[in-house]
């Protein structure tokens, strides 16, 4: 009998094992001994009754886990090896029905913080809770399982409909059961899921458990970069893109080395006088075969690598070898602007290496403008961070607070990292001479700058009534593509010339007519 079961084809036994899950199973057992009792009296009734828990041995009856469900004593937490082969096992199972599966991989945001502001047990009960909550929100046949501290990786059984809509239908559901508050240890908890999923339908019919894990991951990668509670879906295209940004990390330390990656500069205009009053400092890498590589794409690369900071020491040395040429060549530009990012702001030698820099070029500190993001001063009230910002303003660099509108900076933040200068982010801008709502928030900001004494400049002007609007509407400063893309160092000594003429010519043109 158990020989003859072991020599059912796979779509028999997976039947056979379904029809014994669950209620099924019970309702079998009297079945099975009545019938052999009938058949073959005692003898066979005994056999049947000695043989059955081989039968639900060999078909793999599932043990209810106690979340709800029947399945295999899965544990809950895996690595990747035992991820690729749950991942396989999907696959098998799937092709013997001659059905779909997929896989779906959610990092959970918010686990880490909860971390740094509590304990390990609570974070553990969050993590279980977690779990147990995606798992309810599946099929009997699905399996969810975590993987790493903030990851948890689900395997859906066969199904007959798997496509894209179905997919994200799911998704959403499982996004909701992750992002429901939770009230664990003394608080409310909020947690947020981003997800990146791949069906088998997507992937060619002899794809691998491994490719199918794998094309997951891409997608949870594009989904984590446009995040957070961002979903994405698998496809040639971003794998295509994924093996792009493969290939660009493996080149990004040459690139940093042999001048490849290096600062383009976009004009800032003076909205009174005309005048260049300073530039920004943009990073651009120029690919020997790629050519000009998107900012978005490499500075994710940079990131990834942990090369932030080489970066910002390759830009603050091309800038002020830059303001320095600009000098010697009879050029006013005031300033030249240097964007710093979260990790570079945690060195705690900045201060004394861009000291030792502005010394090395001959130049005052106050030639130099440090950006910092205002998402970045509104998390960082205290710490290496504030500290830094602080003695920077203190030695007399000029900080102007980056895309100021959408990270909830205080007023009082302003006052204490000694802000210089609000750059209005190009959302208030945008459409600001043809939009009413855009004109009265603007003025807002605006006029709450002048009341604190901190000069503006708008970011993203792209058109001759947005400048002209922000300069009636008091803005001191200026910058986009209507007025300047970013260029190369040398551009942008012949840009500068061009600019100057053009305002003497208006000013000429001004006193006569007067």
């Amino acid at each position: 009998m158990l020989a003859s079961l072991r020599a059912l084809p796979t779509t028999l036994r997976t039947g056979v094992r379904r029809g014994l899950q669950g209620p099924q199973a019970l309702a079998f057992l009297p079945a099975a001994a009545l019938a052999a009792f009938w058949l073959g009296g005692e003898a066979l009734l005994l056999v049947v009754a000695l043989g059955t828990p081989g039968i639900f041995l060999l078909v793999g009856v599932p043990a209810d886990r106690g979340d709800g469900r029947s399945g295999t004593d899965q544990a809950d937490i895996v690595d990747s090896i035992a991820a690729t082969q749950l991942a396989q096992q999907a696959l098998d199972n799937a092709r013997a029905a001659n059905l779909a599966t997929a896989c779906l991989l959610i990092e959970v945001d918010g686990l880490t913080e909860v971390a740094q502001q509590t304990d390990e047990a609570t974070v553990d009960a969050l993590r279980e809770l977690t779990l147990g909550r995606l798992r309810k929100t599946l099929r009997r046949d699905d399996e969810a399982v975590r993987l790493g501290e903030t990851r948890f990786v689900i395997f859906l059984g066969p199904s007959l409909r798997l496509d894209l809509e179905a997919l994200l239908q799911l998704s959403g559901r499982l996004q909701n059961a992750v992002e429901e508050p939770a009230s664990v240890g003394d608080a409310m908890r909020y947690l947020s899921g981003s997800i990146g999923f791949c069906g088998s339908l997507r992937l060619s019919n002899d794809a691998s458990g491994k490719q199918l894990l794998e094309a997951a991951q891409v997608a949870l990668e594009e989904a984590t970069a446009n995040g957070p509670s961002a979903i994405r879906a698998w496809s040639e295209n971003m794998r295509q893109a994924h093996m792009e940004q493969r290939s660009l990390r493996n080149e990004v330390d040459r690139a940093l080395s042999n001048g490849q990656i290096q600062p383009w500069f976009q004009p800032q205009i003076c909205t009174s006088t005309g005048a260049i009053s300073g530039v920004e400092a943009l990073a651009r890498w120029i690919h020997p075969e790629r050519g000009i590589v998107p900012p978005a794409q490499f500075l994710r690369v940079l990131e990834d690598a942990g090369r932030m900071e080489q970066l910002s020491e390759v830009i603050l040395q091309h800038s002020l070898t830059a303001l320095r040429s600009w000098d010697q060549a009879g050029l006013d530009i005031p300033r030249v602007s240097v964007n710093f990012s979260d990790p570079e702001l945690r060195d705690p030698r900045l201060v004394d290496r861009i000291q030792w820099e502005l010394d090395r070029f001959g130049l005052t500190a106050e030639r130099l403008g440090i950006e910092v993001l205002e998402t970045v001063i509104a998390g960082a009230p205290e710490g290496i961070v504030a500290r830094n910002i602080v003695e920077l303003g203190k030695i007399g660099c000029h900080i102007d607070l980056d895309d100021f509108g959408t990270g909830h900076a205080s007023i009082t933040s302003l006052r204490r990292f000694r802000v210089h200068r609000l750059k209005i982010d190009r959302s208030f801008v945008t459409r600001v001479d043809r939009d009413e709502d855009q004109h009265r928030m603007l003025a807002a900001v605006l006029g709450l700058a002048d009341r604190l004494g901190l000069e503006t400049l708008a970011e993203g002007v792209e058109s001759v009534g947005e400048h002209a609007l922000l300069a009636q509407l008091g803005c001191d400063h200026v910058q986009g593509f209507g007025i300047a893309r970013p260029m190369p160092v040398d551009k942008l000594i012949d840009w500068a010339h061009e600019h100057d003429a053009r305002i003497a010519d208006a000013r000429k043109l001004g006193g006569t007519t007067g």
